[in-house]
């Protein structure tokens, strides 16, 4: 895409950003004293901002403006990978897969299951290719469903950060980076926690630059406490200490260090770094409207919920 067509939609997701919640909003949100109550104040902040309010809209939308950004496509890659796990699981159960996938997605879901059926392997999108192939061998061969979706979500890191390095700028490896190492920490942490076994491990856990596989592999298997002293001495030590106090404060570590990635990129006049930053703060936001809802729903006060609450874009 030219720069004169970036520069478009930038200054097109500019103006689409003026419909994010701010800080005010969330406030009134969170002192709304019933679900009722917060949903109907929901809908109403939706009506004013339009169209764009669900994920999926702003993927297509973004799409639009920037049809041949390779770039943008690595933010549906979760996606992507869940979808296979989705379609790999339903065709061996003869279950309807279609309810258990998620958009925005880069596949095409119709096509997905019947390549799947036939081992057309060939005619997937190539990050989702060998995967699929090995996973249906594994899962058709043991029926472990685990193991199957451990060897999946590992894939997905992995074809996230080659498909990074290919990106121009920092955003997306920088964002690659903090999804895999995040998801390997929580990997590990589960695994220590369980006692899975090496081989176990092995398939799970993907390494990156950060943190490599092996030494995650080696700690996770001497339990949590190695671990977490092993991840304190990186430059995740910030994570590890969270971890120790609740999963909970550590997610929402992780989510507001993407805001900060995406907070850096938004302040890029061209390229696609802006749109991306657009997207990944539209999908916090939609994190924070539905802890929102679970917390008031369950009566939670409002100490718990602004705790819980992930850092705001705008």
């Amino acid at each position: 895409m030219s720069t004169t067509k970036y520069a478009n939609a930038v200054a097109a997701v500019k103006a689409m950003e003026n419909n994010l919640l701010t800080r005010a909003d969330i406030d009134q949100l969170i002192n709304t004293r019933t679900r009722a109550e917060f949903i109907s104040a929901l809908a109403a902040k939706n009506t004013a901002a339009g169209e764009g309010s669900s994920l999926a809209e702003v993927w297509d939308m973004l799409r639009a403006y920037a049809p041949d950004s390779e770039e943008l496509k690595l933010l549906a890659y979760r996606n992507d990978f869940h979808n296979l796990k989705a379609a790999l699981k339903a065709m061996i159960s003869d279950h309807d897969p279609k309810q258990y996938f998620i958009r925005p997605t880069n596949l095409d879901l119709e096509a997905l299951v019947d390549l799947l059926k036939t081992k057309e392997y060939e005619y997937l999108p190539e990050h989702i290719r060998s995967t699929a192939a090995e996973a249906y061998e594994l899962l058709t061969r043991t029926l472990d469903g685990q193991l199957s979706d451990s060897l999946i979500d590992a894939a997905c890191l992995r074809e996230m950060q080659k498909k990074a390095h290919k990106c121009s700028g920092d955003m997306m490896k920088q964002y690659a980076q903090l999804i895999t190492a995040a998801a390997d920490i929580k990997t590990a942490f589960r695994c220590a926690l369980m006692g899975k076994t090496k081989n176990f491990l092995g398939t799970a856990v993907c390494g990156s630059e950060k943190l490599e596989k092996d030494d995650l592999v080696r700690e996770a298997l001497a339990g949590t406490e190695s671990l977490l002293a092993y991840l304190e001495n990186t430059e995740y030590s910030e994570a590890a200490k969270l971890l120790r106090e609740s999963p909970a404060k550590f997610e929402k570590w992780c989510d507001d260090v993407i805001i900060d990635i995406a907070e850096e990129a938004r302040m890029l006049s061209f390229g696609y770094e802006p749109l991306a930053a657009y997207y990944l703060a539209k999908e916090s936001e939609i994190k924070n409207v539905r802890i929102l809802s679970v917390c008031k729903e369950f009566g939670a006060d409002r100490d718990t919920i602004t705790e819980r609450m992930r850092k705001l874009y705008v």
